[in-house]
């Protein structure tokens, strides 16, 4: 988990694929944290991206470095509407708050990647994979 950690806050927008029928939808993400052990993404309950992953939860989320070193995570999404995660979700990034509040109308959906797979690679074939 911390090797996906460290990646990801290296490498702080990311793309995050979902299924729409049977074509993929990517879009770039900005939001990761551990909690509990897990890793939590977050989207807003208005967005295709929740519709998508509430049809059909299998989801992969991809990034690159400067090195040309990508990581590639993939899994199924368990949505989570603790307050507590929420709340942690605001403490991690505050700017989510302009977002998503009463006066918006806006509702954030939190979700952690279950049965993770996460593989780290690059140009020259190096390759590492491993679950979390």
């Amino acid at each position: 988990m911390q090797r996906i950690l460290d990646f990801l806050k290296q490498n702080p927008i990311f793309y995050c694929t979902s299924v729409d029928g049977d074509k993929p939808r990517v879009r770039p993400f900005g939001f990761h944290m551990e909690y509990e052990g897990k890793l939590y993404l977050g989207t807003g309950k208005h967005k295709q991206t929740y519709k998508q992953l509430m049809a059909n939860p299998n989801v992969e989320i991809c990034t690159t470095d400067r090195e040309g070193r990508w990581i590639r995570i993939r899994g199924t999404a368990v949505f989570d509407d603790r307050d507590a995660v929420k709340e942690k979700v605001f403490e991690a990034m505050p700017r989510l708050k302009d977002i998503y509040n009463e006066q918006s109308g806006l509702t954030l959906v939190t979700f952690y990647i279950k049965k993770g797979e996460a593989e780290i690679a690059d140009m020259q074939g190096n390759f590492e994979k491993f679950e979390f």
